[in-house]
């Protein structure tokens, strides 16, 4: 009973870490396109370079990168070789699936683990153009990995596991 609670939580909990993560990746996109268009508008229109478009757009591109991945992670986009899964009985698949989920989690753990010593590390820096503080983007590492181990352990544990319905027509 507890378990599937727990379970459930779990659910909850990575949906809406997916939704904030699917929205603030458009939000930061359109931020990143905007800065890259007044780039190019002050640099071929006005002559003259901007000293801290480039520099956001690159911060901006680091979140839609990293986000996109966690979110990958939770909607099942990462690149995999199908071809032994695909030839296994479904049961077993289903638990095999459910492997790569927990070691995806695990590899989530160690970047958010990882990340944060970097971020750590650096604490304190600057940014070369803006003088933004680094921290801002080497939390990005962090955030994506424990993104990752939420979203890796949710689908691990998902009722029904993640594997499409039979095709009964098949």
């Amino acid at each position: 009973m507890l378990a599937r609670v727990v379970v459930r939580a779990l659910g909850v909990v990575a949906e809406a870490a997916a939704r904030l993560t699917r929205a603030s990746i458009v939000l930061v996109a359109a931020l990143m396109l905007a800065a890259l268009c007044w780039q190019v508008l002050v640099r071929y229109v006005l002559s003259e370079p901007s000293i801290w478009s480039e520099e956001l757009a690159v911060l901006l591109f680091s979140w839609t990168v990293l986000g996109g991945l966690a979110l990958g992670v939770r909607e099942g986009w990462h690149v995999r070789l199908t071809i032994l899964p695909e030839a296994l009985p479904r049961r077993l698949r289903l638990w095999t699936e459910r492997a790569t989920d927990l070691v995806i989690a695990a590899l989530g753990a160690f970047l958010a683990w990882s990340g944060l010593s970097f971020y750590e590390i650096t604490a304190g820096s600057v940014s070369a153009a803006i003088e933004y503080p680094i921290e801002i983007l080497n939390a990005l590492a962090p955030i994506c990995g424990a993104l990752m181990a939420l979203f890796g352990l949710e689908r691990a544990v998902r009722p029904g596991g993640t594997l499409p319905p039979p095709d009964h027509n098949a």
